[in-house]
Parts: structure tokens; sequence; C-alpha cells
């Protein structure tokens, strides 16, 4: 097993990283990495519906689509991450309890903690969740990966996943939100997430078999970062892979109150009306067809709108305002 403290703090790196490791390599791996301010959104998600956009782009949070399914968490660098990479026959890859149970053994054995394995795919202190899990079967290899809240930012995580419910009409999984805590609160005696994570892999290092510390050659940074060149930093991937929603938001402007209904499949708005109590001087449809085939993204959607007059079909209103009510 390649034991990897993996360096980089690049979400589209890192989870390029992952697929990397389970398509293309043959060995099983065990791998610790962190991530900068982020969203992973899982495979079978609607991004939008899961984020507060307007917290993520105030504060430059990336969002990133992973290959396994589940719910979205928020990566900041006081989480710790775990990733499994093992081959095995394919009815017997997929067993959440295996891969977390090592996890458990450093904070029940080496720290003294009464975490436990709850639900479907949680570890929790005191009932509150500090780690999910989600896995993904490729062929005859399975990609086991966790979070670990170790001292992260909860307002930031909270405030980065308050999204309106009722904004969005999909049939993407849907998150559940669940009470989260860190495992730095629950520690008898003072500890650091870096000293926490060589515990970690001292552990794996010591209990597993054939194990060898491996660092990332140039070749594996150079696969990786093509990987994640074609996918994981793309908008086709982390949004256009999005399930077919519909959203219907209203915003009030200087000029009145705008509604808008819109409907998007594979990241394009393919229908789009807009309501309100607004005044106009040119006919409102002519926006809504140039809004039609356009990637729901707010810099494709200024684009279209580039030589367009807002105010003279909404009065009053400014193209900010109207933008703002596409999200």
């Amino acid at each position: 097993m390649l034991c990897i403290y993996n360096t980089s703090t690049d979400p589209y790196f890192n989870l390029a990283a992952e697929e990397y490791f389970l398509r293309e390599r043959t060995e099983d791996v065990f791998m610790l990495w962190r991530n900068e301010n982020s969203i992973i959104v899982g495979k079978h998600q609607n991004c939008l519906a899961e984020i507060n956009m307007d917290f993520v782009k105030a504060n430059n949070i990336k969002v990133v689509r992973r290959m396994s399914g589940g719910g979205t968490v928020f990566h900041d660098m006081g989480n710790l991450n775990f990733t499994f990479i093992t081959t095995g026959h394919a009815n017997q890859l997929v067993d959440f309890r295996k891969y977390t149970e090592p996890i458990l053994e450093v904070l029940r054995d080496k720290l003294g903690l009464d975490a436990r394995f709850e639900g479907r795919n949680d570890l929790t202190l005191k009932g509150m969740k500090f780690s999910g899990n989600a896995e993904h079967v490729f062929k005859d290899r399975v990609l086991h990966h966790g979070t670990l809240l170790f001292s992260s930012v909860m307002t930031d995580l909270s405030a980065a996943l308050n999204v309106d419910p009722l904004k969005f009409q999909d049939k993407a999984v849907k998150s559940v939100r669940s009470r989260v805590t860190n495992i730095s609160e629950h520690l008898p005696n003072p500890l650091n997430i870096m000293e926490f994570k060589d515990m970690i892999m001292a552990h794996i290092h010591d209990t597993k078999e054939n194990t060898e510390i491996y660092e990332l050659s140039e070749a594996d940074k150079s696969r990786i970062q093509a990987i994640s060149n074609v996918r994981y930093s793309t908008w086709d991937w982390n949004f256009g892979y999005s399930p077919r929603y519909t959203l219907q938001k209203k915003v009030k402007t200087a000029g009145g109150t705008l509604e808008f209904d819109l409907d998007v499949d594979k990241g394009l708005i393919r229908d789009i009306r807009i309501f309100g109590d607004y005044f106009n001087t040119l006919d409102v449809a002519e926006v809504e067809d140039s809004l039609k085939g356009v990637m729901h993204e707010e810099a494709a959607i200024r684009h279209a709108l580039e030589n367009v007059e807002i105010g003279r079909y909404f009065t009053g209103v400014s193209k900010d305002e109207f933008v703002s009510g596409l999200f």
C-alpha cells in the first residue's frame, strides 16, 4: 500500500489525484490531504442548489464536483481528508465500516475519544458528526474518502452551505444537514492538525501490510494536473454536469419586483420566463430569447447581455440587479 501525504491544497488537483490513483495505477493507496476553502459536491447533485452563491463569490470559494455520490461538504485547512483505494471483488468493495475503522482506532485507542460509526456513512462524537464518507467503484477497485473536521471554521461551513431550499426544483440528490463538531473540541490534551495527520499516517503504516511511504513524482504531478485541467477545474464538470432543474427566484429592485422562472438542462438555460410589476418600453420576450441556450453561469449570461439595455426592458432595473435574479 502506498502511503501518501499529498501536500497540495488545490481541490481541483486533489480530486484529480484520486482519479489518477484509482484509474491509472494498480497499487493500493492511502492518502491524506487538505483543501483550501472549497465546496465539494456529490457526483449526482445540483451544485447551485447546494451552495450559497453570494457567499461563495464573496469569499472566492472553489466549487468542485467529485466522482463519488453522497452529499455536499465544505473544506478548509482545518479539515483533514483521507482516501483509501483498494482492489478486490466488486461485490465486496463497498464497506464504509471497513475503511473508517482505522480512523476510529486512532481516535479511540490513541486519543481516548468515544468516536462511533453511525447511520449510513458518518463518524460521530457525542452524537455530532465530524466525518462524512463516500465511495466510488471503478472496475475491481474502490475509492473510499472521508472528511475529518478537526479545527474547521464552523461559521464558514454554515454560511457556504446555507441555500434557499425553495429556490430549486429538481431530481438531484439532496444533502442532509447534520449537527457537526470539530475533533479538537473533544481532545483531553492539545493537538494540532499536523500532529493528528502524522498520528493517522503512522497508524496506517504500522497496521497495514506492505506499506510504503510514497511521494508524488513529477510524472505523477504532470498527469494529475492534466486530469484536473480537463475535468475538475472545468465549468462543464462542476456545474454543467448537474441534473436538469428549475430555478424560481424573486428579487426586489429599484424598478419593481422581478420573478424569474428558469428551466436548465446540462447547464444550459432551455427556457426562461420573467414576471413582475415592472414597467418596460421594449418587449421582454427579446431578453428571454437572448438567454435561451446560454450557460447558467454568470460570465456567460453577462456576455449574452453585453449589448442589451436592460433598463429599456425593465425600467429602473440595473444589469447587476437583473443578473442577481438568475441565481
